[in-house]
């Protein structure tokens, strides 16, 4: 196995060596992957609850990696929450849509509200929850099934955000992974 470099975080209490991967030429960005790894799912769902605001009534995420987080944080909130599919299915329903690009794929996808979902959002005050919000596409797409829905965003939520610091200072985050140009 290649012996990777790593970048180092700390983050509601833990310490984790994130492996770094190269996504374009002579970039790098730092992977974050929770999926198995309960005491950081845990450790980071009792630290945002903490910072969610009061009114909030339900949180939602996009499939898959930030589920068990969404999962924790409704455990620790007693809010229920909502998972937008990835790809549609025959029992879901008349959805609600929004398409997507992936960093990770870096294809088009497209997110979907499931027909049982929509009443849970309609007129509520909803908290967007993910992994690490990067460029912005999936939160983008995730806002505007949540406005179709007729629901209001009173809040976003991430462990970590990552790229230009100022463009998500309004997202509740236990870190910011920086992107890694040139020699490093």
């Amino acid at each position: 196995m290649t012996q990777r470099e790593t970048h180092t975080m700390k983050f509601a209490g833990l310490t984790r060596h994130l492996p770094l991967f190269e996504v374009a030429p002579g970039v790098k960005i730092a992977i974050f992957n929770m999926l198995g790894d309960t005491e950081v799912i845990q450790a980071s769902a009792l630290a945002l609850a903490k910072r969610l605001p009061k009114d909030a009534q339900v949180l939602i995420t996009a499939e898959a990696k930030s589920i068990p987080l969404a999962h924790a944080l409704s455990v620790e909130t007693q809010l229920p929450y909502v998972v937008l599919r990835k790809s549609y299915k025959p029992y879901m329903g008349e959805t609600v849509s929004a398409e997507t690009l992936s960093i990770t794929t870096g294809q088009p996808q497209t997110l979907y509200l499931d027909e049982k979902d929509i009443a849970a959002i309609r007129g509520k005050k909803v908290v967007i929850v993910d992994d690490v919000i990067s460029t912005g596409s999936t939160l983008q797409g995730m806002r505007l099934i949540i406005e179709k829905a007729g629901g209001s965003v009173v809040a976003t939520t991430a462990v970590f955000t990552e790229g230009e610091r100022a463009k998500w200072k309004d997202i509740i985050a236990l870190g910011h992974l920086p992107i890694f140009t040139g020699g490093k």
